[in-house]
């Protein structure tokens, strides 16, 4: 995925309200931007680190940057959750994820379950791949607590009820006969490997534990971000679940 405009650089000053984040331009100009991530963001809103913005194409909006991506821990994290969907439709697309190749159509956001939507739809009418109709659900991951090439990427940063929601729903479409898929994304370089943040969200760590022994797949990539593009990268290592799955 290739930023449309060109990236401006800046100094975090504060993340707050969710939403928003003051950050100091090169001029000295304080500009409030969208911070696009409804998450505790743990571990990459640090006061002070350098972050790129990009302006808004549209005049008439109201905030006119969004905070695309932070430095920590001396590499870039992509933080704008609007992102892994797009980038991981177009890594299916390259085959550029393993696990997902062969199938004949992709198509984004399509109702299903309980009032849901899927991030991505796999299909092959003639069913001569992996098992069709495959659905994909995306997550965004950018908490990484400690600094250090052995330390995990983590999902999730704060307590998520969809979350364990879109698990169960993903579990039934397996017990309707289709595929199931988690993909994980790292939007991040500086991991080799993912474990779930079960002391963050325990019932999320149930939940998926409960999800995969039904059948529920799980991937995880870790991505190249530069202020130009943000790209899939590598397959990470899943830390196997440890916890007993609830009765």
């Amino acid at each position: 995925m290739n930023f449309e405009t060109p990236l401006i650089e800046g100094i975090l000053i504060s993340r707050y309200k969710r939403f928003f984040a003051d950050v100091r331009l090169a001029s000295g100009d304080v500009v409030t931007a969208h911070c696009a991530n409804s998450g505790s963001m743990l571990s990459v809103k640090d006061v002070g680190a350098r972050v790129w913005l990009s302006p808004a194409t549209n005049p008439e909006r109201k905030l006119r940057y969004t905070w695309e991506i932070v430095e920590i821990f001396g590499g870039l994290v992509g933080i704008n959750t609007a992102h892994p969907n797009r980038i991981v439709a177009e890594a299916i697309a390259a085959g550029q994820i393993q696990e997902l190749k062969g199938y004949g159509s992709l198509k984004r956001e399509q109702k299903y379950g309980k009032n849901s939507r899927i991030d991505i739809l796999l299909g092959d009418p003639d069913r001569r791949t992996r098992r069709s109709p495959c659905y994909v659900e995306v997550k965004n991951v950018t908490m990484k607590r400690k600094a250090g090439p052995d330390q995990p990427a983590e999902f999730p940063d704060s307590v998520t009820e969809r979350g364990a929601k879109h698990l169960v729903e993903m579990t039934d479409m397996v017990n309707a006969g289709a595929r199931a898929v988690m993909v994980y994304l790292v939007q991040r370089r500086d991991c080799h490997r993912f474990a779930v943040a079960a002391d963050i969200d325990p019932n999320y760590a149930k939940g998926l534990a409960r999800a995969m022994a039904a059948g529920v797949e799980a991937v995880c990539y870790g991505c190249e971000v530069t202020p130009d593009a943000i790209t899939i990268a590598q397959a990470l290592k899943i830390e196997p679940l440890t916890l007993a799955l609830p009765d």
